[in-house]
């Protein structure tokens, strides 16, 4: 949106979960007078614009190239919504590819775009506060925080990792997960509260500002990634933007990013999770060299300014 203000569009953020229908759309965007629209997600923002009287395009989240083109009914809508986009956006070629495998036609006007990033640390964060409200003791000597940092929904998959991060707390105590999030499914959300009370060292901590978020990740040893499917984290490109190594589950969004043991580190199960976890404790070397590593892949890849030049080029199409 920031890009597209900066262009000098005027633009209207709505959240797709408060429509119910095209026709719901279809009223907002005749009595604002809009005159063109962009949905992320080719299923539940795209299907809502199907019909539509303005030209739009579509940014592709992940969950729909990667999971629901496995229901016969959502491809299907997901299909017809790409015939009437002027162009979609994929985050990865690897997800260009498994977009134009299903819907063949749409190959060409599927453009690969990269998200850029650009982080905001507050100055001011108070650290040992946020370590107090999280309940982790400040007086065990050298702690070693973990931030998972996902919404609370079962594709982020955030108790992955809970038993062995309990189990490894017991044995340290200076071991600590923080998950933090937006509690997206709120049934979900309750089983994960659930488990968390019993689990010892694992804290479910509140959702905060960006900016807070980014100093918080500034400051824990490592961000975690444990979805099972991914488009493109955005967590995962801020913390290797703001010098924090991470370990992320080996599935194909994360594994576009990150290189093994180059610019961090994937994990297949959760016993190797800690095992990577303890190398890169017992081993500074590697880490100042994966996180430098990072910094230059985000710098090459995911500059913002250049991802603001691609959607300004890409919105003149719906003039």
């Amino acid at each position: 949106m920031n890009h597209l203000h900066a262009a000098g569009h005027i633009c209207v953020l709505k959240d797709a979960f408060m429509y119910e229908s095209q026709t719901e759309i279809a009223n907002l965007i005749s009595t604002d007078k809009f005159d063109g629209a962009l949905a992320i997600h080719l299923y539940k923002g795209g299907r809502l614009l199907q019909g539509s009287r303005i030209p739009f395009g579509i940014i592709f989240g992940g969950t729909d190239v990667n999971e629901d083109v496995k229901c016969e009914e959502k491809h299907r809508v997901m299909g017809a919504v790409l015939e009437e986009a002027r162009f979609a956006v994929a985050f990865t070629v690897k997800m260009k590819e498994l977009a134009a495998a299903e819907w063949p036609d749409a190959r060409k006007k599927i453009y690969v775009q990269t998200q850029g990033i650009k982080t905001t640390p507050k100055e001011t964060f108070d650290w040992y506060r946020f370590l107090q409200n999280a309940g982790i003791p400040t007086d065990t000597g050298s702690l070693h925080v973990f931030l998972l940092v996902c919404g609370l929904r079962r594709v982020k998959d955030p108790l992955y990792l809970v038993d062995v991060f309990s189990d490894w707390h017991r044995k340290e105590p200076s071991i600590h997960l923080g998950i933090i999030g937006p509690a997206v499914d709120p049934l979900f959300t309750s089983e994960v509260k659930e488990k968390v009370k019993r689990a010892p060292g694992v804290h479910l901590l509140q959702e905060m500002p960006q900016d807070d978020l980014h100093a918080a990740m500034k400051r824990c040893f490592a961000v975690v990634n444990s979805s099972i499917s991914e488009g493109m984290s955005a967590a995962i490109l801020e913390a290797m933007d703001l010098n924090i190594p991470v370990l992320a589950r080996n599935i194909p969004g994360n594994a576009a990013i990150i290189k093994h043991k180059e610019t961090g580190l994937l994990f297949s199960n959760p016993q190797e999770f800690v095992v990577l976890s303890k190398s890169l404790m017992n081993d500074p070397i590697m880490e100042k060299e994966i996180v430098t590593r990072a910094k230059d892949y985000m710098k090459k890849h995911h500059s913002w300014e250049s991802e603001r030049k691609a959607y300004e080029n890409l919105v003149r199409r719906l003039q």
